[in-house]
């Protein structure tokens, strides 16, 4: 039997049926497209066989697109209604015993997944779309790639470029696991509700080697926060207190790291970011 996508009645049913009112605070547009649902899961290069994750997959409409392109998912759903429900909803649409696993849970606080996912897809709200990708890409290494809808102000900064008009910090954490993309725009009118924001579609591909440890990742990463907490400050300024405690000895660290004490944190890439902070390490200057 094969897999069949959910339509717009049938979303709109389901949401009476579990007294769901789709709300801001959960990020609750769901998708009622069956075509854009398809799109998404043919930009993530789902594959028959693939084991995918799907963050926050509501009443089941991408998830079902995933299922039926031959892929194995765990799902996971902070709603309990919604989570209870998915299994039979799945089964109602041919998907076969096994193929959907389902964990009840914060995105935010889930430290193990069944099934070892590889693939990372979703449509994630506004409030908590980076904090959910930079968790997961931290906890879980053996996601290789993946592609979500977020909104577009989130997916410019996420694929934005050093000395962007929109980069800042989240750029710069999400290139330490690898290169992302923007990759398509998905139309307002195929939500339920109708948003007041556009959205896109942006991925990622986790690089092979890995930039470094944890602890890097950690001072790397605190280093960013210092750099962008004063926008259009010149570094020897913006990381002073995080590099000795004063213009002078950032100065010094900056020049040893290679980077100009009088650039600014927008200018900086991943890689000058990590040389800063593997010089902080070799000194134990912090």
């Amino acid at each position: 039997m094969p897999v069949t996508l959910l339509g717009a009645a049938e979303i709109r049913a389901l949401a009476a049926e579990l007294d769901v009112t789709p709300t801001k605070k959960l990020g609750q547009n769901f998708v009622v497209d069956a075509n854009t649902v398809r799109k998404i899961v043919s930009v993530a290069e789902v594959r028959p066989g693939d084991r995918v994750v799907e963050v926050g997959p509501g009443l089941g409409s991408l998830t079902l697109a995933i299922l039926e392109a031959g892929a194995t998912v765990t799902a996971v759903e902070i709603d309990h209604r919604l989570a209870e429900r998915l299994p039979a909803t799945a089964a109602a649409h041919g998907v076969a015993d096994g193929a959907l696993t389902v964990v009840d849970a914060d995105a935010l606080r889930v430290t193990e997944l069944p099934g070892d996912p590889a693939v990372l897809v979703a449509n994630l709200p506004y409030n908590v779309s980076v904090p959910v990708l930079l968790h997961f890409l931290e906890t879980f290494p053996g996601l290789d790639r993946g592609v979500v809808m977020v909104q577009a102000e989130v997916g410019e900064r996420l694929a934005a470029p050093p000395g962007s008009k929109v980069y800042g910090a989240p750029s710069v954490k999400a290139a330490w696991y690898g290169p992302w993309r923007l990759a398509g725009t998905v139309s307002r009118q195929v939500f339920w509700p109708v948003p007041n924001v556009d959205s896109v579609l942006v991925g990622f591909r986790r690089d092979v080697e890995p930039r470094g440890d944890d602890e890097l990742r950690r001072r790397t990463f605190a280093i960013v926060d210092a750099a962008f907490q004063q926008r259009r400050k010149m570094l020897r300024q913006a990381l002073s207190q995080v590099l000795g405690g004063s213009s002078a000895a950032a100065s010094a660290l900056l020049e040893r790291a290679g980077v100009a004490p009088t650039a600014r944190g927008e200018d900086l890439g991943i890689d000058d970011y990590v040389r800063i902070a593997e010089t902080v390490a070799v000194t134990g200057q912090s």
